[in-house]
């Protein structure tokens, strides 16, 4: 089901497992696998998660192994393996770094993934910013921003509903050249990632959707008016979904130490700190959990589907 512009906020989350950058990943992730993955996988889609979200990183250079890890599952790998053993949650790249690949090989991917899983494919796409990333697979760093900007543009005629798709641009030109199968939506939902000048406009003028990376609460406001008003200015009638990254939460009271800006306490008082990010005009938030394993994490999803988000609509 896609999510709507209007109503209460929907909520996801992106895995855990499959990024163990040591600036977000548990203690307990470094021991967990595939079965783990498949239980909070189903775990959420039973509790109303609107979207699972894996990220996207090839290979790690030695000078940013240490803050990134070198744990970076495939997304496409990750999802079509989750879509096999979910129903009706969502599932996003967040973000796929679609400049390091030809686009026709990314519709192909993608269109698959959307194929099999029935379209609950979301496209979320960034420019990147590993520099060895894209030397390595031949891929223009210095210039990823127009680069994403053609990419985007070729994924909406590959992944759109015509057997043989047709794109001429400065970087890429395709027609003649037929992709079956096609992806069970008509028009995959393309959100774009990043919360620099260049990348709000970009999501403006491109996106389906607006992913923020890392807006602290105070910083929305500006940055999604801007939003807005560079997709009017680009004459863009159709709604946007705004997102918002929130804070770590423990739902009731931790009995260890969950961080200072971790957002704790009775359900009733996080979903009245939550209900601010609908009041600025954000209508999906990400959500992640402080856990120590993984029982405690399916605890904290259990508990916030059943006891904070009947009141993000209030």
């Amino acid at each position: 089901m896609p999510i709507a512009t209007t109503g209460p906020l929907s909520y996801g989350m992106q895995l855990p497992i499959q990024s163990q950058s040591a600036i977000f990943a548990e203690e307990w992730e470094a021991a967990a696998g595939p079965a783990d993955l498949v239980e909070i996988a189903r775990t959420a889609d039973r509790a109303g998660f609107a979207y699972l979200a894996s990220c996207d990183h090839v290979a790690i250079p030695r000078r940013l192994a240490d803050a990134m890890g070198t744990v970076w599952y495939d997304p496409v790998a990750t999802l079509s393996f989750l879509a096999g053993i979910t129903e009706r949650v969502l599932l996003m790249s967040h973000v796929a770094v679609v400049g390091l690949r030809h686009p026709l090989a990314t519709a192909k991917q993608y269109a698959t993934l959307d194929h099999l899983c029935g379209g609950r494919l979301i496209l979320g796409v960034g420019a990147g910013h590993v520099a060895e990333e894209f030397e390595a697979l031949g891929a223009d760093f210095d210039g990823r921003g127009g680069l994403l900007d053609e990419t985007v543009d070729a994924l909406r005629a590959a992944l759109g509903p015509e057997e043989f798709p047709e794109f001429a641009g400065e970087r890429f030109a395709f027609s003649g050249l037929g992709q079956l199968p096609r992806p069970a939506q008509e028009r995959v939902p393309i959100w774009v990632g990043g919360s620099s000048p260049a990348a709000v406009r970009r999501a403006a003028v491109r996106g389906d959707g607006w992913l923020p990376q890392g807006d602290p609460r105070e910083k929305l406001p500006a940055q999604i008016a801007r939003l807005r008003r560079l997709r009017e200015a680009a004459g863009i009638e159709a709604p946007i979904v705004v997102g918002a990254i929130t804070e770590p939460l423990y739902i009731g009271d931790p009995r260890w130490q969950v961080g200072r800006r971790t957002l704790s306490g009775k359900p009733e008082a996080v979903a009245e700190s939550l209900r601010a990010y609908r009041a600025m005009g954000v209508h999906q938030i990400q959500v992640r959990f402080r856990s120590r394993s993984r029982g405690e994490l399916t605890d904290q999803m259990a508990a916030f589907a059943a006891e904070v988000a009947p009141h993000l609509g209030n």
